[in-house]
């Protein structure tokens, strides 16, 4: 029987050879840090290499007028536009302006629901960013009657 000892051992080695190799986790970031940390909307959809947002009838967004809790806002994000590359949902006045971000290709069906903290009333963003480098968003007022981060 393996001790404890000798297990962790054999993780230590492990995950040496997988630091080598460059096949350890903190060097596959699955997200733009710099999207994510960015206060303004501009600024996420600069991130992401798309120009300045245009207002689109192709873009929907579904969230409710009045939310109870904050805490939990449901959000949905959809487009029929063709060749979309990201689907992007915003809150403008959250801390950091990025809730969600969404991989979209020609087998996925851009339409995603998501559940969203608000700190207070604000406009929502659903943005759709296309292989070509165009966004195109929808917005919404949506107010928080019971704030999430903190009220």
């Amino acid at each position: 029987m393996q001790t404890r000892r000798e297990t962790l051992r054999q993780s230590t080695v492990v995950a040496g050879l997988l630091a080598s190799t460059g096949l350890f986790p903190q060097y596959a970031l699955a997200y733009n840090n710099s999207a994510f940390e960015a206060k303004s909307v501009a600024d996420v959809v600069k991130a992401f290499g798309a120009g300045a947002p245009a207002a689109s009838k192709d873009v929907t967004l579904t969230a409710p007028d009045i939310a109870e809790n904050g805490a939990v806002v449901p959000m949905g994000v959809s487009t029929t536009l063709p060749g979309v590359k990201y689907m992007l949902v915003m809150v403008e006045k959250n801390p950091n302006t990025l809730v969600a971000k969404f991989d979209v290709s020609d087998s996925v069906d851009a339409n995603f629901l998501t559940r969203a903290k608000m700190g207070q009333s604000s406009d929502v963003y659903a943005v759709a960013i296309t292989a070509d480098g165009k966004a195109l968003y929808a917005k919404k007022e949506v107010k928080v009657t019971l704030g999430g981060c903190g009220g």
